[in-house]
Formats: structure tokens, C-alpha cells, sequence
């Protein structure tokens, strides 16, 4: 049965497609008001028609940092409050298996790391002020190692894992529920040339990750990937190289 969301007051970053956009819609189905953030203007406006009143369309790039303070104040002031915040935006660009390529790794750590970083610091601020909410970033398994098919992508996740911790450390304290999730496969335009095999559906993802918004700490969607990624972050370095997984 999906969690309830009435009373939810969310921005969602990363609102026009995949986690994010099902993160969007669910909580306006569910009575919630929400402030979906993307750069793809046209996106969100069809997303906001389908749920008049409950989802408010606001353009913004998170590479753009200088404007994302005043747009912050502008989600805020339209919820008129705030108590769950969402960074669901990332990039993961194809990258060759004996490629290097700064532009593409630039590319994810300016989504992944900076513009995570810049969203979020307004909403710790805010809410170690209030003294309540949620702030939810969408990590990655694949922040667990250093796989060798996405060098920049898994160190990005590696750092907003890191990050989230900090944040966590620090505004817990104030009745803030600070809360990584890092999901598995799923079927995203963003994984779509990949071909998952037995990949969850943004829909599931987004139904669990609601469910789990005010429950501080680090969390994976499936009770398989705590077990798997405990043995596979213990595999010494020199067999995990080997290995290729």
C-alpha cells in the first residue's frame, strides 16, 4: 500500500523524468504539494496539467549555483512551508570502455556533486532553522566501488553519499531526517541503453523511497543489495580489479 503523503510540502529536483518525476507525481496523487525543478520546461508543465493546484512548474539548471537561492525562497514561498526536499538529478553519460573524456566527466560531477550540493545546503539550512523535515539525495550501488565502466559517475555518487553523511551528522540534531537511498537497476531514460535485466520500474523505486523519507540513515530498495554490496565492499582491491564487477 503506498505511504501516505498528505501534508507533504516537497521540492523535487530532477522532477521531469525517471525517480524524480514519479516522486513528483505520486505525492500529488496523493493530496501532496510539490515544486518540481528541471530544466525541461515542457516536461514539467505536461507533469503539472495532469495535477492542477498540487504541482508548480519552476525551470531552473543546477549547474546555474547563483540562482538557486533565490529559487529555493520561490518553492518555499509557493508551498508556503516546506518539510521534505528531494535531489533526484544526475547524468550518466556513455563512456567507452578505454575512454577519458573531461568534458562528459565534467558534465556528472557539475550535476551529480556541485548541483546537489548547492540544492541541498538551502534546504539543511532552512530545515536545521525549523527543526523539522526531510532531505532525500538520490545515490547509487554504484557509489559502493570503483567499477571500471563509470570512473566519474561512481566517485560522484561515492561523494554525495559522503556528503549526505556530513549532513546528516550535522542537522540531525535538529530533528532534520537526512536520508541516502541507493537504488539498483532501474528503468530510467537514463539506464535505458544499458538493457537491465530484472531492473525495478521508477514507480516501484519511487513508492519505496517516499516510504522511507523520514528514516535517517542510508538505504538500499532491496534486502539483496545490503547483502551483496557488504561482501562487495570488503573484496580486497587487487581481486575486486580482477574480477570486473
Amino acid at each position: 500500500m503506498p505511504t501516505s503523503v498528505i501534508g507533504v510540502k516537497a521540492i523535487v529536483v530532477g522532477a521531469s523524468s525517471g525517480i524524480g518525476r514519479e516522486i513528483t507525481r505520486q505525492i500529488a496523487d496523493g493530496g501532496g504539494l510539490v515544486v518540481a525543478i528541471a530544466r525541461r520546461g515542457d516536461r514539467l508543465e505536461e507533469l503539472a496539467a495532469l495535477y492542477p493546484g498540487r504541482i508548480f512548474p519552476m525551470v531552473q539548471d543546477v549547474t546555474d549555483h547563483d540562482s538557486i537561492p533565490n529559487k529555493f525562497i520561490e518553492a518555499t514561498d509557493k508551498l508556503t512551508g516546506l518539510n521534505l526536499f528531494v535531489y533526484a538529478s544526475g547524468v550518466m553519460p556513455e563512456v567507452g570502455p578505454q575512454e577519458f573524456n573531461i568534458e562528459k566527466d565534467q558534465q556528472m560531477i557539475d550535476v551529480n556533486i556541485s548541483g546537489a550540493v548547492a540544492w541541498i545546503n538551502q534546504a539543511a539550512l532552512r530545515m536545521q532553522g525549523t527543526k523539522h523535515g526531510s532531505i532525500v539525495a538520490i545515490g547509487s550501488v554504484a557509489g559502493e566501488r570503483g567499477r571500471w565502466e563509470q570512473p566519474v559517475y561512481n566517485a560522484s555518487k561515492t561523494f554525495l553519499h559522503a556528503y549526505m553523511e556530513a549532513v546528516r551528522n550535522r542537522v540531525s540534531r535538529y530533528g532534520v531526517h537526512v536520508v541516502t537511498i541507493k537504488p539498483g537497476p532501474v528503468q530510467t531514460e537514463m539506464t535505458e541503453r544499458l538493457k537491465l535485466k530484472n531492473a525495478m520500474s521508477a514507480e516501484a523505486a519511487a513508492e519505496k523511497i517516499l516510504g522511507l523519507r523520514n528514516r535517517t540513515g542510508e538505504h538500499y530498495l532491496k534486502f539483496t543489495h545490503l547483502i551483496a554490496f557488504a561482501i562487495i565492499r570488503n573484496i580486497p582491491s587487487f581481486l575486486f580489479r580482477r574480477l570486473k564487477i
